[in-house]
């Protein structure tokens, strides 16, 4: 919901993503579900079927249903209950999480994630891993049996800092994600790689306009940050530009999405991974979700958004919006769980 306060920031400006009767009638076909109820559904069987029962979930294109993996006919049963679709596959969400784990050696440059379309993991690697680096990786991923793949991708995985305009601190600028708010405090999140920059941020390259300061970072490992807003003459709205911003939920692969960040603006794509682990030079992070939306510097810690929901803060990846690239995210239901905030 939109809240105008006199203490209006757009979210992601500021830098570093029957008819009569008859004999017979036709059933008519089921209409898409909707993006929030996609979500809502896919989370709740995750938790209540759990890692060794599951194996993610996706929408298929074709239908516009959610399908969600299962190992057994009691999971397959709980998912038709609900109304989606179930899927019988051969690994779990732990066994993929398992065998990433054993087969990632932190080699930069490449990123590890779950794909439930093809019941594997995916290995990314980006245009630095050649080679015998390149060898060696295509030798482990034999050994998986048929559970992981390669894809290449031209470009390097990078934390998409620059300097520019939008929030600045320490030389440096990053996109605002999201506004926040715990009660009547204020605040905003943005990428962790940004925030440990600095603790005090501007909302001119000058620095003469200050925003706020850090209260929190978090970066490798996550990708988040949180900044308290000290500014009171600036209004604050919930939303991302004009898409008002009502809830976060936990993105879902072929979930169509949104970014925005000071550098490139509003692009689009689809999520093609979750629980990614990704292999900077700057450090590894993980649980990321993975996309195809393009981001540039400056972007880091904007805005990945489905509609009126919050998805993810734009950590970094390859690529450019003139050629296309692979990006990155942080998973925003995570950053406002552990700063007891919420979006608005």
């Amino acid at each position: 919901m939109r809240i105008a306060r006199r203490l209006a920031l757009a979210t992601a400006v500021v830098t570093l993503t029957a008819g009569a009767a008859a004999a017979t009638t036709t059933p008519a076909a089921a209409a898409p579900a909707a993006p929030a109820s996609i979500n809502a559904t896919a989370t709740a069987l995750a938790e209540t079927l759990g890692d060794a029962r599951s194996a993610g979930s996706y929408r298929d294109e074709a239908t516009g249903q959610l399908v969600v993996n299962v190992t057994d006919a009691a999971a397959a049963d709980a998912v038709r209950a609900t109304g989606a679709t179930p899927r019988l596959v051969s690994r779990s969400t732990a066994q993929l999480t398992a065998l990433r784990d054993s087969l990632d050696a932190g080699v930069v440059g490449t990123a590890w994630s779950l794909d439930p379309v093809t019941n594997q993991v995916v290995v990314t690697a980006d245009s630095t891993v050649t080679g015998t680096r390149l060898a060696d990786l295509r030798g482990t991923v034999d050994k998986s049996a048929g559970g992981a793949r390669i894809v290449q991708t031209p470009g390097v995985f990078r934390p998409l800092i620059s300097g520019g305009d939008a929030i600045y601190s320490g030389g440096y600028r990053c996109s605002l994600g999201f506004n926040v708010r715990a009660g009547s405090v204020y605040y905003f999140i943005t990428a962790g790689h940004c925030t440990n920059i600095g603790v005090p941020w501007y909302s001119n390259s000058a620095r003469t306009i200050k925003l706020g300061d850090r209260t929190g970072t978090s970066f490798p490992t996550n990708d988040y940050g949180i900044v308290r807003y000290t500014n009171t003459s600036i209004a604050i709205t919930g939303g991302v530009g004009s898409q008002d911003i009502t809830a976060a939920a936990n993105a879902y692969v072929n979930e169509n999405v949104r970014r925005r960040g000071s550098t490139t603006g509003i692009h689009s794509g689809k999520v093609t991974g979750l629980n990614a682990v990704v292999n900077y030079a700057e450090g590894t992070v993980r649980e990321m979700i993975q996309t195809n939306v393009c981001a540039e510097g400056g972007d880091s810690g904007g805005s990945l958004y489905d509609g009126s929901l919050a998805i993810g803060l734009t950590s970094g990846g390859s690529g450019n919006c003139s050629s296309g690239g692979v990006t990155f995210f942080q998973p925003v239901p995570e950053v406002l769980n552990r700063y007891g905030v919420q979006v608005f």
